[in-house]
This record gives structure tokens, C-alpha cells and sequence, in this order.
């Protein structure tokens, strides 16, 4: 055996999402890319706002001395102070530079929390569906990964929650708004979360940290506002990302900011920068990080996503599919009208339609589509969906 059985066993699970990259080059290479209509990546399709580019044409026009060495590892203290003004801004809480470590994406971000936080053994609780790399996360800090359910409308389920928690769980990791559902929680739903936390830290007599996955934070549709971990529960921490908000997911830049009130707050800061550090990461990406605080409110826009998800909504629904309406990020799970959600890709691909089985995400019996596509490809894959219906008998 040349790999480790633990990684051979985490490839076979985490699997779809390549395989349907690898099927998606074959049939593109066999019918022409206009003939295939992939939705599995979740890959933003928005350029970053022009003044990315501007900052970073002036940056580079005009260097400042020492800006590419090594620098603290929790990241250029301006821009953690930067990040702190805003957590300051949207909780009233008084968030220091210090409470902020700058990080290699939302992933990066999240190993580094689990290094710093993880005993082997541990638990790490989030809620099904989830990102199909959280098991992964947690396995490379020896925890394990345990789900609770959702609701038919993939909001958390606080009795499966509370079913769940026990003395082992040190994480409970939420996401939203969502991958793979869009759903979006709301701040009284987190308020329970927390209430019910703060409950079982007293039980169990050790902290269990919230840890909020806010990659798409700001990708919001329909007027809502999303929740905020910090408004509802002291032990929380919040990891973020700008691949989706700004449009850079090539660049891997993303923070953690850690609650003022956290437990051994001191402790845990510091454990956080140790981590950065001996992963490998060891710093952000410097010129990423001196653009962040010239950027002012610039985000990619959002409603170019909600159209999207308007148009592949109505065109589903038209043909009998069932879809809970997603209320952020760039996804849609609708129900598959197979049992067997994997069958139902299958059947998918030979319409040249690519999708993604909910099986991938802990939540099989569904598919997962992409809105990461321009409407054309929505409207030429329309046949496709029509012959699907009508194979499964849906209109």
C-alpha cells in the first residue's frame, strides 16, 4: 500500500465532485464544451469589483519596501485591525486586532482552528447536509465528524442537535448562507443554538466552540440579512473567506476572528497564530492582504446569483422537480426524483448534464446544481431536463 488508508478512504468518499470534473472534460472533448452543461463546480463566475484591480495596479506601481517578506503570522497588523473594525461595526462588541488571524482561504482557516482546538477524539458536529470536506478537516486533527438533521427546509434542527452533543463534542460548525442547500439561518435560530450550547457547556463542564464557516457570508438574496454567530453565543469563532464576496478564489485570502469573550481568549489567539504557522501556511498572502483595507464596501454583484437561481428555480419547478427556494451562496438541492440520487446523476450525464449527487453532501435523495454558469447554459440544457422529467415522470 503506498498512500495511507485514512486518505485512500477520504478520496473514495469526497469523490463526485472530481469525478464529475474528470466526466465533464471527457464529454466536452467527445460533444464540444457548447454541448455540455456543467453544473457541479461551484467555481465564482464574477470578476472581482474594479477596485481590486485598481489597488493592485497601484500597489504594484508603487512598492512598499518590505512588503513581500515574512511578516507576524496572524497577517499585517493594519489589516487585522482592518477586519476588527469591521466585527466592531456589525456586533458591538469590542473586537482588537489581536482576535484576528489573517488565513490561507476559509479552508485554511478552518484546519487552523481545528489544530488549534482538537484533542484526537474530539467531536466536530455540523449539521447534514454539509461541505464534503469537513470530515476531512476534522480527520487531519483527529477528530471525527458526527451530523444532526436539518429540517425539510435545511434549517438546523435544534432537538437532533441537542440529541447529538455530548461530552465529546468539542465543535459545532455551521454554514450559512449554505453548501450545498443555499439555505440561510436566521439570527433568533442561532440565538436557540446558543442558548442550548451555553446549556451544555454547564453539563459537560468544558467549553464547545461554535465555529461559523462564512465563506458566503455576504452572497444573500431577497433582501434578508444573515445570522452572526458573535451576536449569539461567547465561545464562537468566525471563518471567512473573500473567494465568493470579491471574486477571488485563486488568491486564498480569508480570516478568523475570534469572540471577545471567548474562553482563555488569550490562549486561543495565540494557539491560533502557533497553527497558521506550523501547518504550513505560515502567512496569508501579502499583497492580498495590503489591498483588503483600500477596498471599502466593494462586492461582486450579488444579484447577478439571485437571477440566476430565479431562472434554473423556475424553469425546475415548470418541469415538476421539487426545490426548496435557496436564499444565499450559488447553489440549489433540489429533491431527486430517484431514490437513488446517484442513479439520477448518472442519468443526468447522458443528457450531458453534470451534476452533483446529494449523497456527496450527506444528504442523499438530492442533487446539488451549481449557479456558477452564465444563463445561456441554464436555457440550452432545458431539453435535457425536459427528457429527464419525462423519463421519471414528472410532468
Amino acid at each position: 500500500m503506498t498512500i495511507s488508508h485514512s486518505i485512500r478512504e477520504i478520496m473514495q468518499k469526497g469523490s463526485w465532485i472530481r469525478q464529475m470534473f474528470e466526466e465533464g472534460a471527457r464529454l466536452k472533448a467527445l460533444h464540444g464544451a457548447e454541448n455540455v452543461f456543467d453544473f457541479s463546480l461551484g467555481n465564482p463566475i464574477l470578476e472581482p469589483p474594479q477596485e481590486v484591480h485598481i489597488e493592485l495596479l497601484n500597489l504594484l506601481n508603487n512598492p512598499q519596501s518590505g512588503m513581500h517578506r515574512y511578516m507576524p503570522n496572524a497577517g499585517f497588523p493594519e489589516t487585522c485591525e482592518y477586519v476588527a473594525g469591521i466585527m466592531r461595526h456589525e456586533t458591538g462588541y469590542p473586537f482588537e486586532s489581536e482576535d484576528v488571524v489573517m488565513c490561507v482561504g476559509a479552508g485554511g482557516g478552518l484546519n487552523v482552528v481545528f489544530k488549534a482546538l482538537l484533542e484526537p477524539g474530539d467531536e466536530v458536529l455540523t449539521l447534514a447536509p454539509y461541505f464534503v470536506e469537513y470530515g476531512a478537516y476534522a480527520r487531519n486533527h483527529g477528530g471525527l465528524l458526527t451530523t444532526a438533521s436539518t429540517t425539510s427546509e435545511f434549517q438546523p434542527d435544534l432537538n437532533s442537535i441537542e440529541e447529538k452533543l455530548n461530552e465529546k463534542t468539542k465543535i459545532v460548525l455551521i454554514n450559512s448562507p449554505n453548501n450545498p442547500t443555499g439555505a440561510v439561518y436566521s439570527q433568533q435560530t442561532l440565538d436557540a443554538l446558543g442558548q442550548l450550547l451555553l446549556a451544555k457547556e454547564k453539563e459537560f463542564g468544558h467549553p464547545v466552540y461554535l465555529v461559523s464557516d462564512d465563506i458566503y457570508r455576504y452572497l444573500v438574496f431577497d433582501g434578508l440579512t444573515n445570522c452572526n454567530a458573535f451576536l449569539s453565543y461567547p465561545n464562537s469563532i468566525l471563518v471567512n473567506s473573500h473567494s465568493k464576496d470579491l471574486g477571488l478564489p485563486g488568491e486564498r485570502i480569508g480570516y478568523i476572528a475570534v469572540h471577545p469573550e471567548v474562553s482563555e481568549r488569550q490562549e486561543l489567539r495565540e494557539a491560533l497564530v502557533l497553527c497558521n504557522r506550523i501547518l504550513g501556511f505560515v502567512n496569508a498572502p501579502a499583497m492580498m492582504q495590503k489591498i483588503l483595507p483600500l477596498l471599502g464596501n466593494a462586492r461582486v454583484d450579488v444579484s447577478v446569483y439571485q437571477k440566476l437561481r430565479d431562472k434554473f428555480l423556475s424553469m425546475l419547478k415548470e418541469l415538476g422537480f421539487e426545490a426548496v427556494n435557496p436564499q444565499g451562496a450559488f447553489y440549489v438541492f433540489p429533491k431527486s426524483p430517484d431514490p437513488d440520487d446517484v442513479a439520477f446523476v448518472k442519468k443526468a450525464q447522458q443528457e450531458n448534464i453534470l451534476l452533483v449527487p446529494g449523497s456527496g453532501f450527506g444528504g442523499p435523495g438530492h442533487f446539488r446544481i451549481s449557479l456558477c454558469c452564465d444563463p445561456d447554459t441554464i436555457d440550452n440544457s432545458r431539453p435535457g431536463f425536459e427528457r429527464l422529467a419525462e423519463f421519471y415522470g414528472l410532468k
